[in-house]
Parts: structure tokens; C-alpha cells; sequence
């Protein structure tokens, strides 16, 4: 059993791992920026210490600083969460080397599969096919990236071979445009992730993107708990997920899954590790990455499996042996995730800044809502706009989908625009209630209502109307009191003195 457990990070995330220390047992450290210092992990953790300033070179992504703090508060763990330091082999190293626990994979494997042409490389040769693109594991210069293009063919994309999220990627549809692309590539993946090498890959048009989870543990035990689908993307960042996929069906999850455990068995892998396959037409699957890390849309498999991956990563750090088998996975009902950002979709998804108000989170059957969000908390520019993920489940796809349209309409945050229309508008959407999409589907044949249309026109004249109904209810609501009885005592007092009179 570990002492402490540090958790090197913030938001939602931070919350879902404190309370899984919470439920274990386990003394729980968080660790907060001071554009945090009011955050919800800071408040749940037992333990709490200031990192730095709000920029995350200064605070999140100082792991110096988070071990120094893992050593002064005793803590021999530390879970990174996703994002930040979770997937740099020099942090995971750093901490074995410091004497503590890293909840995740042993730097090799984060080396291995954290660098995309090494990954590649890597699950070719363990006869796992991959999207075509570029070989071999170096860094390519950009006359040698144009000659490659050539033979690839386009469309194809270029990406950064460190981190992830869509950060570095453009998608190049002629020669002509790709030395501007290949510069603006490089900067981005430089900025983000401290690399800017990138490499290509073909786009695969019409595919579905398809990620299977995994765990594995350090006694060779390696298991696959289904799919994800996590096609509805906007520029490669994904906005719902559900599990399980409406294209899959169990011939095709059992060779997926297969393939996947035997990729993480290429490197040795324990933890919890995601392996993304893209899905064509005809149903053929190819590598396209693997994340060493939990994933933020993994909620919707602890639904449908009903295993706690948070708490199995907990267990295998500890050098557990894994809870379950292959055989004890069974897919159950239908879940949905939506990702309820910060940002405006009727202005192009500009992000959206302030001071939260108020926020009613959704309740009821089958409804889950991971958020660090509550009323009089400060959303900042400093950090990535996601404030809550909306989590549903039911016993078909159909009832998922009407449950998350009652869940999205009873949500409630004032204060900053939130996408949670855009939501509604894909859940009324036909094309997606068939399961008919792809990972181009939101930019190419789904639009948000016009912004002059019913949901959106403004009346300046009754909204104020209402609002001084509101006040004056609310005032009157305040005023009330209830008189002291004449008696000065309850009406069921003086019948009991009566009957006590007259026995």
C-alpha cells in the first residue's frame, strides 16, 4: 500500500484520481498553480502545495519541483494524470531514480510509443499494420519530407512525433502548399511539446478513428476492455466518444483487441495504455498511435465494463497482478461522452474566459459528470478549455442518446459559453443518431444552427421583464416568516393537554 499519492495535475482529472485515493484509502497530495489556488483538487486533496505561477513551463510542468514536493509531504507515489508530464519518459525516469512510484508505464515504453515513428516502427515489427506514411525512426528534413510526400500521395498529414491532441498536425492536400504547412508544423509541435521533428502519414478518408483500451501488468498479464469511438472530432480534437462503437461488431473487437495487447506486449507495457486504430470502409484497421497514459474519454469503458481503471492502474503500480481476465470483460449497455468545453460554437469555438456564476451539473439515471467546475470559480486562459465531461449510460445506443439529451438540457453554467449546443445539435442529428460519421463528419456535413435562428434570437425587453420578476420573487421569498402562534406553543401541544385534562 502506498503512503501518499501525489497527483501531478489539476482539473477534472485531478478530481477523478483523488477520489479514487479517497475510496482506497490511500492520503491523497495535490499540487496547484496560483491561477488554481481556488480549484476544486485543491480542495479534495488531504494535502495540498503550490507549484508556481499559472503558466504551466512554471508550474505543472515543472516535475523538479513536484518531486521535491513528493519528498518533503512523504508521498511515494505520484499519478500524472493526462496531459502535462504523463507521457515524458525524463519525469517517469526521474521519479524511480528519486525513490517514488510513477503510476504509469517504465520510461521505455513511454520512449517506445511516446516518439510516433519509433511506434510505428515498432508495432511493424510485430506485424501490427500501421496507416502508410513514412519509415524508420529519424528525423527527417524537409526536402526529404516533400520527396516522401510524393510517394505517399495526398492527401496526407503531417505529424509531430512527440505529444499529441492534434497539436503539430496539418493536413496537406497538394505539393505546392506543404513547405508553409511543414513550417507551421514544426513550430507548434516546438512550442508544445519541446520537439519539432514531424513526420507523414496518408490521410485515410471516410475512416472512423477506433481506440481500444488496455491494461496490462509487470507479470505478463495483458487484457483488452473493447472500444472506444472516437470519430466526432473538430481539427483533430475529439468531442464525443462512445463505447461501444456502432460499426464494430465481436469477430472484428476480439482481432482489434488481440492486435492491441500484442503492440503493448512489443514494449513490454504495464499499466493502462490506449492503442487508436483508423477504421476504413471495408473494416480494415491500422496503427495509428498508442497513448501511455489514462485517457480522457475513459470513463465511457469503466461504464460499460464497470471496472475502475484508475484504481487498476493504482493496483498494478503497487506490482498487483490484474483483478480481471480476459474473460471476465463483458461490454454492457451503451455509453456516451461529451465534452463540455469552454467556447463559443456559434463564433468558430473561440474560447470563452470568466467568472462561473453558476453550474447545476445534470443528475438521474445513468448520469455521470466528472467536472473541477462549480459556482464562483475562475475559468482562465492558461490552461486547456475542457471544464467538465457529461458521461451517460443506458441499456442501448437509443437510450443513451435520450438520455444524454435530457442530461445536456438540464445543464446549467453562467458566466462563460460553453459548447453545450453544439451537443444538442448532434444528438438531434440524424446522421449520428444512425451512427453514420467519420472523423471528418463536423467539418464537412455538420453545422450549428444559425446564430440568428429561434435558439439564439435576443429580446433585449422581456429578458429584462423576467428578470425583474425573478428579483421581485426572490426578494419576496427572502421576507417571509412564519408568526409565533397565539398560544405561544404548537396546536398538537394543547390537544395533548386536553386529552391529558379530560381522561
Amino acid at each position: 500500500m502506498f503512503n501518499k499519492i501525489l497527483v501531478a495535475n489539476r482539473g477534472e482529472i485531478a478530481v477523478r484520481i483523488l477520489r479514487a485515493c479517497r475510496e482506497l484509502g490511500i492520503p491523497s497530495v495535490a499540487v496547484y498553480s496560483e491561477a488554481d489556488r481556488n480549484a476544486l483538487h485543491v480542495r479534495y486533496a488531504d494535502e495540498a502545495y503550490l507549484l508556481g505561477p499559472a503558466p504551466s513551463r512554471d508550474s505543472y510542468l515543472r516535475g523538479d519541483k513536484i518531486i521535491d514536493i513528493a519528498h518533503k509531504c512523504g508521498a511515494d507515489a505520484i499519478h500524472p494524470g493526462y496531459g502535462f508530464l504523463a507521457e515524458r519518459e525524463a519525469f517517469a525516469a526521474a521519479c524511480i531514480e528519486a525513490g517514488i512510484t510513477f503510476i504509469g508505464p517504465k520510461p521505455s515504453a513511454i520512449a517506445a510509443m511516446g516518439d510516433k515513428m519509433t511506434a510505428r516502427a515498432t508495432v511493424t515489427s510485430a506485424g501490427v499494420p500501421v496507416v502508410p506514411g513514412t519509415q524508420g525512426t529519424g528525423a527527417l528534413r524537409d526536402d526529404e519530407l516533400l520527396a516522401e510526400a510524393t510517394k505517399i500521395g495526398f492527401p496526407l498529414l503531417i505529424k509531430a512525433t512527440a505529444g499529441g491532441g492534434g497539436k503539430g498536425m496539418r493536413e496537406v492536400l497538394s505539393l505546392e502548399e506543404m513547405p508553409g504547412l511543414l513550417a507551421s508544423a514544426r513550430r507548434e509541435a516546438e512550442s508544445s511539446f519541446g520537439d519539432g521533428n514531424v513526420y507523414l502519414e496518408k490521410l485515410l478518408l471516410g475512416a472512423r478513428h477506433i481506440e481500444i483500451q488496455i491494461l496490462a501488468d509487470e507479470h505478463g498479464n495483458a487484457i483488452y476492455l473493447g472500444e472506444r469511438d472516437c470519430s466526432i472530432q473538430r481539427r483533430h480534437q475529439k468531442l464525443i466518444e462512445e463505447a461501444p462503437s456502432p460499426i464494430m461488431d465481436p469477430e472484428l473487437r476480439k482481432k482489434m483487441g488481440t492486435v492491441a495487447v500484442k503492440a503493448a506486449q512489443s514494449v513490454e507495457y504495464a499499466n493502462a495504455g490506449t492503442i487508436e486504430f483508423l477504421v476504413d470502409k471495408d473494416k480494415n484497421f491500422y496503427f495509428l498511435e498508442m497513448n501511455t497514459r489514462l485517457q480522457v474519454e475513459h470513463p465511457v469503458t469503466e461504464l460499460v465494463t464497470g471496472i475502475d481503471i484508475v484504481a487498476e492502474q493504482i493496483r498494478i503500480a503497487r506490482g498487483r497482478q490484474l483483478s480481471y481476465k480476459q474473460d471476465d470483460i463483458q461490454i454492457r449497455g451503451h455509453a456516451i461522452e461529451c465534452r463540455i468545453n469552454a467556447e463559443d460554437p456559434y463564433n468558430g469555438f473561440v474560447p470563452s474566459t470568466g467568472r462561473v456564476t453558476l453550474s447545476i451539473v445534470p443528475t438521474g439515471p445513468g448520469v455521470r459528470v466528472d467536472t473541477s467546475v462549480y459556482s464562483g470559480i475562475e475559468i482562465t486562459p492558461f490552461y486547456d478549455p475542457m471544464i467538465a465531461k457529461l458521461v451517460v449510460w443506458g441499456e442501448t445506443r437509443g437510450q443513451a442518446i435520450l438520455r444524454m439529451r435530457r442530461a445536456l438540457e438540464e445543464y446549467r453554467i453562467v458566466g462563460v459559453r460553453t459548447n453545450i449546443p453544439f451537443h444538442q445539435t448532434m444528438m438531434d442529428s440524424h446522421r449520428f443518431m444512425g451512427g453514420q460519421y467519420d472523423t471528418r463528419f463536423v467539418e464537412e456535413r455538420f453545422a450549428m444552427p444559425e446564430a440568428g435562428d429561434e435558439r439564439e434570437t435576443h429580446h433585449p425587453e422581456i429578458a429584462a421583464a423576467f428578470a425583474t420578476l425573478v428579483a421581485h420573487h426572490e426578494t419576496e421569498r427572502a421576507a417571509q416568516f412564519v408568526m409565533r402562534n397565539e398560544r405561544d406553543t404548537s396546536n398538537w401541544k394543547w390537544v395533548g393537554r386536553w386529552e391529558r385534562l379530560h381522561r
